[in-house]
């Protein structure tokens, strides 16, 4: 699978991104598993909530990038309200950052340079799976898996058009940390236009 691409760039004040880039590096060193590991929850149209676990595969000054099928759940419901909310948390080094905003949907382009860098059976994958739908039992999954390894068999896997990445623009950072006798560490980021503010908040 591959590995989040985070942009090289040094600290600077008001950019709470690269915290959040110096607090993965960190997560990696001190053998977090899945360091990359993403908490994301959406709503649907009623604002009924809904969260699963994503990977974090790209991080820059624009935003979070993950990756899924459009015609999920969380696909659906972030065409009909493109907002969402995200979770990492670092249990060896007592870390966590919360993130709200806005998601848009990546170009094509740039889905189709990080399909083709996955694993072929995964790529197969996203052709076989109607993720989200209710199926039979676990064979039908893998006969339709069987299908399309027939169906590519010998060429290249493309890209699914239901398949590609969204941005999570961030209207707000919180980044945690444990400190003992539960007075914890909370620093909440917001933007206004292109100003960050940091304020602390009580534990």
């Amino acid at each position: 699978m591959p590995r989040l691409r985070v942009r090289a760039s040094s600290p600077s004040v008001g950019a709470p991104h690269r915290l959040l880039e110096r607090w993965l590096r960190l997560a990696r060193a001190a053998g977090a598993a899945e360091p990359e590991a993403m908490v994301l929850a959406t709503a649907d149209r009623r604002g009924t909530p809904s969260a699963r676990v994503v990977l974090l595969r790209g991080l820059d000054a624009s935003g979070l990038v993950f990756f899924t099928n459009y015609r999920s759940r969380k696909g659906r419901e972030l065409s009909a309200r493109p907002r969402a909310a995200a979770v990492l948390y670092w249990e060896p080094i007592g870390r966590q950052v919360r993130i709200e905003g806005v998601v848009r949907r990546l170009g094509a382009a740039a889905s189709d340079a990080y399909f083709a860098r996955r694993p072929r059976a995964a790529r197969l994958a996203a052709w076989a799976s109607p993720q989200s739908r209710v199926i039979a039992d676990e064979r039908t999954l893998l006969r339709r898996y069987a299908a399309v390894q027939e169906r590519f068999h010998g060429r290249a896997v493309p890209r699914p058009p239901h398949w590609g990445g969204f941005r999570l623009e961030p209207r707000a950072f919180e980044f945690w940390r444990n400190r003992p006798h539960r007075l914890h560490d909370r620093l909440r980021h917001t933007r206004r236009g292109r100003v960050w503010t940091v304020r602390r908040l009580a534990p």
